[in-house]
């Protein structure tokens, strides 16, 4: 079911290099945004000491490290991410059903051993800056991105996944194929007059909700903006919207 609070739907992606950058957003953006997005580069730098002052502060994480190994090696990998008590990561679908099923259920595991919740795990589809060109030419993929990502999609699903993650272009025909249910993690989120840096598939964050993601992750426009609160609380009066 999508958060009916645009607040809960928002995730801000915590893309630097310390833990004292980190601090500082998390200060900014207290009771404006309750869940943020940290992947390899600050996880790289500092560890889960990032995803403690995250929850220390009262929000949640979307712990965006995109695993891809051997089944055993992910399933490691998947129980020591619910153990540190993050909402939801994700792991790439192009490592298979078996690689997934094992995420999911190594991730159960540990999350029943704390008494807690599983966290949402979501299957990376393709990444947002890839568009048709790359995907057939570089990575050798025949079909649409659309055709590829509901693929993809399709085998997150019977691999036991909650939802996945895609480019806003892809919303709109994953909700039809996968239903309301299916969790959508969007990044690619843009408001309008931004500048789309490296991501090729993007849409403002008023497209992306009304196109049916459930959750819009949305970092440089929000944390490199002169004052970030005010950046967050513009972009959440246009999901309202």
């Amino acid at each position: 079911m999508t958060p009916r609070d645009p607040k809960d739907r928002l995730i801000v992606a915590l893309d630097v290099d310390t833990l004292a950058q980190a601090d500082a957003l998390l200060d900014r953006l207290q009771g404006v945004a309750g869940h943020f997005k940290i992947g390899s580069q600050l996880f790289t730098a500092v560890g889960p000491r990032a995803v403690e002052a995250v929850a220390k502060r009262g929000a949640r994480v979307f712990l965006d490290l995109k695993y891809h190994d051997i089944p055993n090696t992910v399933a490691g990998a998947a129980r020591e991410a619910a153990r540190m008590g993050v909402s939801m990561f994700n792991v790439h679908a192009s490592g298979g059903v078996a690689m997934m099923r094992a995420a999911a259920e190594a991730a159960a595991a540990a999350a029943k051993e704390r008494g807690a919740a599983r966290p949402l795990v979501l299957a990376v589809t393709v990444l947002t800056s890839l568009d048709r060109a790359a995907l057939g030419r570089e990575l050798g993929v025949a079909s649409s991105v659309e055709g590829h990502v509901l693929r993809l999609s399709g085998l997150a699903r019977e691999a036991g996944l909650d939802g996945c993650v895609a480019s806003p272009n892809e919303i709109a025909a994953i909700r039809r194929a996968l239903g309301p249910a299916w969790v959508i993690v969007t990044p690619g989120i843009r408001p309008a007059g931004s500048d789309p840096g490296d991501q090729s598939r993007t849409a403002t964050p008023a497209a992306a909700a009304r196109a049916g993601a459930h959750y819009l992750v949305i970092g440089r426009p929000i944390t490199a903006a002169a004052d970030p609160a005010t950046a967050a609380r513009a972009i959440l009066e246009e999901m309202k919207a």
